[in-house]
């Protein structure tokens, strides 16, 4: 009951900040009105009123719905690894190897070198040197979610965006790989000893088995997939599949000194792409798969706003440094992408506006913020708290510095007039039974041939033409409870030519 009414309160939150920036004509994207809702309703919020079902009055309670938060972000590594499509990579695969491995590095370099100064200046006590090598290699780290979210939202498209996404992707392996070197140092430094096999064996060993788990789960899906003919049925079965791949990859296996564990957003998002790549109608699940988890990154960005610990501000000093932490790495982001995508020969577009869509971090980032925590009591305290404060400006800033950058970059359009009201949502006749069953039918490479402003009609229309032009067809589906898959098949088939008819009929 307690996760119900949480989960509730989350999206309802969410969606009414939404409300309130458009009454105020505030042009943020939707991803920081649900941050800036989490931070409502979270401890720091009305939380603090210990109202049990209205909002969130401890982290503890935060914390609890953490289970969401899995979910959200495996759908959205599930969906990224779309994005890696071996007929786009191409064209954009080398590019986007180059600047994703350099512009984490960069970042890394530019703010080891601020607080290694700051080490020095400052004095060991305030910026121990462990603490500045371990944030050095937390800074490489991007996160997905709100960079697919704004894309999402508005429909962004171009150079930059294909660029983007499998940079975003990439950033995963390679945080993986720097932070366990850099923190394999750090423990060294502060009195143990250079382990090969935390340093090197490890993080290797997560990565190699992440892909592999990754490419097993996606031969699994594509098999799976073609066992069903109706699109609710192929839906239900991507969700589980998703839910099962996130499950297993909380496993871990000792063996011997070593250890096998795996990242959930690299098994998710190796899944995602060998599905698109094996299977002839991802698209079409993909689309669906996407409607479906809007609710689920909805009550995710909540719950990372509530999860927002405004306590860190208290403190001059983490303050202080975390400003030059997210100064600093801002600066490497852009610095390294802008120098490997001009290395790379790319445009001028890419070269300016790349870098800053690169900026915000959350979720990997904290995961490494809590392996740090073993470098001691003082040490794992501050860098805790100058990642905190550092999501907390990125994530609310992030996502508005990522419109920004794809809409000079002339990736993001004006919003149509026909999305501007709710009569696109009015039906002018109502839907029967075989009007659903074809509809459920319809494949998604059909529906996104479809301008927007068009597809009720167009739909409508094509529904007609299969059932007014396949008699026995139409009487077959009417006796049958749930159509076989000799039957959907045919529907199929008849739907893509009753498609093909209704264009030339529109542009006649």
């Amino acid at each position: 009951m307690e996760v119900l009414i949480a989960t509730a309160v989350s999206l309802f939150a969410g969606l009414m900040v939404t409300r309130v920036f458009k009454i105020f004509h505030l042009n943020f994207p939707d991803v920081t009105a649900f941050l800036i809702a989490g931070l409502i309703v979270g401890p720091f919020g009305i939380g603090r009123l210990g109202i049990p079902g209205v909002g969130f009055s401890t982290f503890e309670e935060v914390n609890s719905m953490n289970v969401l938060n899995n979910a959200a972000l495996g759908f959205i590594a599930f969906s990224i690894g779309s994005e890696f499509r071996l007929s786009e990579l191409k064209h954009t695969g080398k590019a986007a190897t180059v600047i994703g491995i350099l512009q984490a590095l960069a970042a890394t370099l530019f703010v080891d070198a601020a607080l290694i100064a700051l080490h020095f200046i400052l004095g060991g006590d305030i910026m121990p040197l462990s603490s500045a090598l371990t944030l050095g290699a937390i800074a490489s780290a991007t996160a997905p979610a709100a960079t697919l979210m704004v894309v999402r939202q508005y429909k962004a498209s171009g150079p930059v965006t294909k660029l983007l996404l499998p940079i975003v992707a990439l950033d995963d392996a390679v945080g993986l790989v720097v932070f366990a070197v850099s923190f394999g140092v750090a423990q060294a430094l502060e009195g143990g000893t250079l382990n090969a096999v935390t340093v090197i064996v490890n993080p290797l060993l997560e990565i190699v088995f992440s892909i592999i788990l990754g490419v097993l789960m996606g031969l699994l899906l594509t098999w799976t997939e073609k066992l069903f003919f109706s699109n609710s049925n192929r839906l239900t079965m991507t969700i589980s599949f998703v839910f099962m791949t996130i499950a297993i990859s909380s496993l871990t296996f000792p063996i011997g000194p070593a250890t096998i564990s795996f990242s959930s957003l690299l098994v998710c998002m190796m899944t995602g792409t060998i599905f698109c790549n094996m299977s002839e109608f991802s698209g079409d699940v993909f689309t669906r798969s996407e409607k479906w988890t809007s609710p689920l990154n909805a009550a995710f960005f909540v719950l990372s706003g509530a999860a927002l610990d405004l306590g860190v501000m208290k403190r001059p000093e983490v303050v202080m440094i975390g400003c030059i932490y997210v100064l600093v790495r801002m600066a490497g982001k852009y610095m390294g992408a802008r120098a490997s995508s001009k290395a790379m020969h790319c445009s001028d577009t890419i070269v300016r506006y790349l870098g800053i869509t690169l900026f915000p971090q959350a979720g990997v980032a904290l995961g490494m913020m809590l392996t740090a925590q073993s470098l001691g009591r003082e040490e794992g305290a501050l860098i805790r708290n100058i990642v905190l404060f550092s999501v907390m400006i990125y994530e609310l800033f992030g996502p508005s510095l990522t419109k920004w950058a794809l809409t000079n970059a002339g990736e993001i359009g004006s919003i149509p007039e026909s999305k501007k009201s709710r009569e696109r949502f009015k039906s002018t006749a109502p839907v029967t039974r075989l009007d659903r069953l074809v509809i459920d039918m319809i494949p998604g490479e059909v529906l996104e041939s479809i301008p927007q402003t068009e597809r009720e009609t167009r739909v409508r229309r094509i529904i007609h033409l299969v059932l007014a032009d396949n008699m026995e067809l139409r009487d077959e589906l009417a006796a049958s409870a749930e159509p076989d898959l000799e039957l959907s098949a045919r529907v199929q088939s008849a739907i893509r030519a009753a498609a093909a008819k209704a264009e030339k009929e529109q542009k006649a």
